[in-house]
């Protein structure tokens, strides 16, 4: 059989074990090219610009070749 506790765990301690367990808000920013909120240090997915550069095509870009493809 396994360790059993010898003792009970107060409400504090258990608190204290369990502080780190929280959830965080993610940190949002606007995007200085489209305004729009996107996530910190990641490529904006509305209009596909990190850093002033254009790095991926944006999203209604790409729905649009798609459907032109069908």
């Amino acid at each position: 059989m396994g360790a059993l506790p010898k003792h009970k765990v107060s409400k504090r301690r258990e608190g204290y074990r369990r502080r780190h367990q929280y959830l965080k808000l993610p940190q949002l920013m606007t995007c200085p090219a489209c305004g729009e909120l996107k996530p910190t240090h990641l490529v904006c997915p509305n209009c596909g610009t990190y850093r002033g550069r254009q790095v991926i095509e944006p999203a209604s870009a790409r729905r649009q070749r798609r459907a032109d493809r069908e």
